[in-house]
């Protein structure tokens, strides 16, 4: 059980740094139109490869806790990585506000209570059909964001880091009841592989567009608290993800403040950064 808590916050660091790494990859390609183009012009910077191959170590790290927790546990501690983005932002000289900080201690004490509630143990497994359903997931949400990188206006970043948090909880969903028994070869007819693999492309894809029109924190929270409230009901839904006898009340608090708290440490990271631009003006 151990293993699961610690490969859950390895991967909530790892989510954290890449998109920070990502965000510079970026910044430095100039690639802020959201077309086509400037997804090429990426390619000619490391950092972004760098964050990207960051986040797929998390990835790896996720899909390993997902195993041993509740889902409504492991993405709340995803979620928290924009906690991770916003304290490597305020070592690299985007200070946060005192206001931000509480908000971090807010969410770490939902972590802490989400840590206390969860029961561990697997998750009911997903028959094949509905496993090929997640597959098709991917198909309607990249027709989603295609649509929004293609329009103008402050909704553009918004719905496409929707579209990345959708994304990333089918990966999470996906994971979650990926049946890894038997040879090393019988994944590659696992419906529930195919599925981590088309969404999370979607997902980064779509994740790469909203960094390019919106703010690095504002855009991994949305994604975030979208992937964290999709899965999590998804997973006491339907993948009997269970709470400790007597915890209910616990855990309902601790998801509350998780999100929160990374929404808040979020908004004043943002608000904060966009004083200085504010105060030239």
């Amino acid at each position: 059980m151990i293993l699961g808590y610690v490969l859950a916050v390895l991967a909530a660091v790892a989510s954290g740094s890449g998109s920070i790494l990502e965000s510079a990859g970026v910044r430095r390609a100039g690639a802020f139109g959201g077309s086509p183009q400037d997804l090429v012009a990426l390619r000619r910077q490391p950092l972004y490869f760098l964050g990207i191959g960051v986040d797929l170590l998390g990835f790896v790290f996720a899909a390993a806790a997902l195993h041993r927790l509740p889902l409504f546990l492991v993405q709340s501690v995803l979620a928290f990585s924009v906690g991770v983005t916003a304290t490597i932002s305020a070592i690299l000289g985007v200070r946060l506000a005192g206001a931000g900080w509480a908000a971090l201690g807010v969410g770490a004490t939902g972590l802490v209570l989400l840590g206390l509630s969860a029961d561990p143990g697997p998750a009911r497994l997903l028959p094949p059909g509905w496993k090929l359903l997640l597959v098709g997931v991917a198909v309607v949400i990249a027709a989603i964001a295609f649509a929004a990188q293609r329009r103008d206006g402050r909704w553009s970043p918004i719905v496409l880091a929707f579209c990345a948090g959708l994304g990333f909880s089918t990966v999470g969903i996906a994971a979650r009841t990926l049946e890894v028994s038997g040879p090393v070869w019988r994944l590659v007819l696992e419906p529930a592989l195919w599925a981590m693999i088309a969404n999370g492309l979607v997902a980064a894809a779509a994740f790469a567009m909203a960094l390019q029109r919106g703010r690095a924190t504002a855009v991994t929270a949305i994604m975030f608290t979208t992937n964290t409230a999709v899965s999590s009901l998804i997973g006491v839904v339907a993948l009997n993800d269970r709470v400790r006898d007597g915890f209910g009340a616990a855990a309902a608090a601790g998801f509350v403040l998780a999100v929160a708290g990374a929404i808040g440490t979020a908004h004043y990271a943002a608000a904060h950064r966009a004083e200085p631009s504010t105060s030239t003006a």
